[in-house]
């Protein structure tokens, strides 16, 4: 089977869809990937390292299109991505379908194009294994974003996150007991802040109490005590959302504006619509803006600051389904492996996912029902 491997157009996006050592396992499973000239440069990865475990370097984003029947990307496509897909492809990707431009949708049913979203491939225990080590990258990165948030030579409060000896530490209010902010707060208390995590999930506050022995504070995420807490919080991370949905606004504009002057807001449920009311995207160009005096990081891919340990992590998560695919071809794939059936939005075009239609308020037809009963078996 082929693989296609382009390089990221969107800015600032140093991740690559496969690094070389997943290159070599496909290729020693009997597959050709074709990887666009310079695709790794942002991660580390030369031409070369490609070449050397049997990889095809191709000299245009066309052409690693054109000769790959499974596209493998990270970043949600752009527009300018769209005219590259071939009818009838297979596209791997982080997509959030449910808050992207209509636009993506429209070329994926026009192509007929069969899309997998790593935000959506999901375990029978709910797990999101693509998502997982990609929001772990996301959360210890937390402390490092906010470290420069609060620096007073970027308009912040002027706090040390760990304070000192007579010096309180910083206040971190994190949102979502989920990966993402399981390895936020497990970041910053490395470095002795003072951590209060919130979630609607008891059971998942029991597991970070667990974990933490205690040190760490747990509420449920309920509005009063989210307002309770919200206005103390010199850093207040949000790491909540749903699978294949919008994420679900917790933080509302009034309690923001509870918030200190100078204060900072990492939302980290941005790639999903944000889950707090004043969010925005940004971009790692410009990656802060101030609303409601309150400081607040926006960017949706996190993880390309640290480009190769993203790519690894990623790549990683990836290659066992793609290894599958390539061994039983998409349909045994999917007819198989009841997690990958969960991943897919379009299926030949046709939108699938009953999540991201019911959130874009599309109906699935009656004939495209019957086909994902068959083909989608109890996966949903």
């Amino acid at each position: 089977m082929n693989f296609g491997v382009p390089r990221e157009l969107r800015p600032r996006e140093y991740r690559v869809g496969l690094t070389p050592a997943a290159v070599d396992a496909l290729v020693k499973a009997g597959h050709q990937v074709f990887v666009e000239r310079e695709a790794g440069n942002g991660a580390g990865f030369d031409d070369e390292s490609y070449q050397q475990v049997g990889g095809q370097i191709v000299y245009t984003a066309s052409e690693a299109y054109r000769r790959a029947e499974i596209v493998v990307k990270v970043a949600r496509p752009t527009n300018e991505e769209y005219t590259h897909f071939r009818t009838g492809q297979t596209l791997l990707s982080f997509l959030q379908l449910a808050v992207a431009s209509p636009d993506l949708l429209e070329i994926l049913q026009e192509r007929e194009i069969t899309a997998i979203g790593y935000d959506t491939i999901q375990t029978d225990e709910g797990r999101l294994p693509v998502l997982l080590p990609t929001s772990e990258v996301a959360g210890r990165m937390a402390p490092i974003i906010a470290g420069q948030m609060l620096q007073s030579a970027g308009g912040g409060r002027g706090i040390l996150l760990s304070g000192i000896p007579g010096v309180a530490p910083a206040t971190v209010v994190i949102i979502g007991a989920g990966m993402v902010g399981r390895n936020a707060a497990s970041a910053f208390y490395g470095l002795g802040a003072d951590i209060t995590i919130l979630d609607k999930d008891l059971h998942a506050l029991q597991e970070v109490e667990c974990y933490f022995h205690g040190r760490v504070a747990t509420l449920i995420a309920t509005p009063y005590n989210l307002a309770k807490v919200v206005a103390f919080a010199d850093v207040l991370v949000g790491a909540s959302s749903v699978a294949g949905e919008r994420a679900p606004i917790l933080v509302t504009r009034e309690m923001v504006k509870t918030m200190r002057p100078r204060t900072a807001i990492i939302d980290f449920a941005i790639d999903s619509g944000g889950c707090v009311e004043t969010s925005r995207p940004t971009n790692h160009v410009n990656p802060t803006f101030v609303e409601e005096e309150v400081i607040h990081y926006c960017v949706p891919n996190v993880p390309a600051l640290v480009g190769r340990t993203a790519s690894y992590a990623l790549a990683n998560a990836v290659l066992p389904y793609l290894l599958r695919i390539g061994e039983q071809g998409l349909d045994g794939a999917l007819k198989g492996c009841a997690e990958l059936r969960r991943g897919v939005n379009t299926r030949d075009g046709r939108l699938v996912h009953p999540a991201i239609a019911a959130v874009l308020g599309k109906a699935i037809v009656k004939e495209t029902a019957k086909e994902t009963d068959k083909e989608m078996g109890a996966a949903q």
